[in-house]
């Protein structure tokens, strides 16, 4: 299956925020893995601490400021050139 980057990053965010709002209560990864990650978001234990690791909010933001400097593939002045 291939995903997007964008795509798997805002997964990473939601398992990461589901991880973060339990740990807080005091439960273990393997508790937090096994009953609020693994049957909804069908991953492996060893891809659920991958994902943990990754630092998603740094590379979200870097992609969404790549997309607002890339040009437009149709822009309203261009086409108006083209058909002079």
């Amino acid at each position: 299956m291939a995903f997007s980057r964008k795509f798997l990053l805002k997964r990473v965010k939601e398992v990461n925020e589901i991880y973060m709002n339990h740990s807080k209560r005091g439960l273990s990864n393997e508790y937090i893995y096994r009953n609020y990650i693994r049957n909804v978001f069908h991953i492996s234990r060893s891809t659920f601490y991958e994902y943990l690791t990754i630092p998603y909010a740094k590379e979200i933001k870097e992609i969404e400021n790549k997309e607002k400097e890339q040009p437009k593939s149709f822009d309203d002045n261009k086409t108006d050139n083209l058909n002079t």
